[in-house]
């Protein structure tokens, strides 16, 4: 029964871009409003850092929370609230590194944007 409702799943899945796309023209209409490479290459490059950063940046602020919420709920045992504070630490450090390397990254691209003539 799983392996039934996989496949049905899958087929659906795999399926349906087809035939929404055989509705309206598919990409032949699609492909000249998408603009893919009109932004230049630092500008680009600039976006996908910042979404990994923001992106370890949330990680680093769930550990945070993960730590806080184990300390809270660690009723005075010290093994937990050990575990805690080591969950503390390494999102504070996380953090940090998150700023340095974005601090870095902003330095680097907006001097290489500079550099090139580009406007970013």
């Amino acid at each position: 029964m799983k392996k039934l409702i996989t496949s049905a799943t899958s087929a659906v899945m795999y399926g349906l871009p087809a035939v929404v796309l055989a509705q309206g023209g598919g990409l032949n209409q699609l492909g000249p409003n998408v603009n893919l490479g009109s932004n230049d290459l630092v500008y680009t490059i600039a976006q996908i850092i910042n979404v990994i950063l923001g992106f370890l940046g949330v990680i680093a602020v769930v550990l945070i929370l993960m730590g806080g919420f184990k300390w809270m709920t660690a009723a005075g045992n010290e093994e937990k609230v050990g575990e805690a504070k080591k969950l503390l630490g390494a999102g504070v450090v996380g953090l940090v590194i998150i700023f340095a390397a974005f601090a870095i990254a902003s330095f680097v691209v907006g001097n290489l944007s500079n550099a090139t003539g580009s406007n970013i």
